[in-house]
């Protein structure tokens, strides 16, 4: 499976977004706010955020950084007081 990053497009109408299903994998469009994220191959994401910036319907593009946080813990220990005290039902 490849990576993908999400790319957050903020536009002016929302019929623009049969355009902007072209360039990736649409995920959610918000009609109130006017935006819609779009999952893109890493590889092809700089490609892909240039093309969409040289549309005029197109006011911004944010990347999602969800692929580079860290969700590997280092302190997963259990608190003994706490523990003992969700055993009580408190």
């Amino acid at each position: 499976m490849k990576e993908r990053q999400g790319l957050i497009v903020w536009f002016q109408q929302m019929r623009n977004t049969k355009y902007i299903k072209r360039f990736g994998h649409l995920v959610h469009v918000s009609k109130k706010m006017k935006y819609a994220v779009l999952y893109v191959d890493m590889e092809q994401i700089d490609s892909v955020e240039q093309k969409l910036l040289k549309q005029s319907f197109i006011s911004k593009v944010d990347r999602s950084y969800k692929p580079f946080i860290q969700t590997d813990y280092e302190n997963a220990k259990v608190d003994k007081a706490k523990e003992y005290d969700y055993k009580m039902g408190i």
